[in-house]
């Protein structure tokens, strides 16, 4: 953008991986199944880690899990899950494989019930972003009524590393709720439901 910096939320920092997210994809409503897969697959990488961790290691992540193909990954076999145990570029982290592989077979099993995992995933929030209006970080939650109730249904459906505070970020980063702070210049482009330069 022209001129000076637009003003952001706080936590993308001076990083530009991190602006970049920030600017282009968090907070953007998502309903393309795939994505959301890959989304809730970093998420749960993410977990006890940070989120400049994970974006840095995004397209790494991309080879090794197939482009995020929920098909392919809900059919990786022990000989995979040790490649990828092996592999440097990701987060190697045995229970956090596992928990993608048999995430991925849930996620499958999801859209045969529903249609699709955007149907599933969306009711959650009636179909609709919830717009938020926080002014300061203090005041964005790190879970809410909503990811509880979501991730119990996960847990209960079998998938790992989705608990409401995990389950919260991921509903901050594909759109169902926007807590970019109301300072922040991509607060009002989102409530207005006119996102710009977003990916997708």
């Amino acid at each position: 953008m022209d001129g000076a910096s637009p003003a952001r939320c706080p936590w993308c920092g001076g990083d530009e991986l991190y602006r970049d997210y920030h600017d282009r994809e968090w907070g953007v409503p998502l309903h393309d199944d795939q994505r959301l897969f890959e989304m809730l697959l970093l998420e749960g990488f993410q977990a006890g880690l940070s989120w400049l961790t994970i974006l840095k290691k995004r397209e790494n992540f991309r080879a090794a899990f197939d482009g995020f193909d929920p098909a392919k990954v809900a059919a990786y076999g022990s000989d995979k899950a040790e490649a990828l145990m092996a592999d440097q570029g990701i987060v190697r982290n045995r229970q956090k494989i596992e928990a993608a592989i048999k995430n991925a077979q849930v996620f499958l099993a999801l859209q045969r019930e529903f249609g699709s995992f955007d149907r599933y995933l969306w009711s959650y929030v009636n179909h609709q972003p919830v717009r938020h209006a926080y002014q300061d970080p203090v005041q964005v939650p790190a879970e809410s009524e909503t990811s509880q109730t979501l991730s119990k249904d996960l847990k209960k459906r079998g998938m790992g590393f989705v608990g409401p505070t995990t389950v919260y970020a991921y509903m901050q980063s594909v759109g169902m709720v926007n807590d970019h702070l109301t300072g922040c210049f991509r607060h009002g482009q989102l409530q207005g439901g006119k996102p710009i330069a977003a990916d997708g």
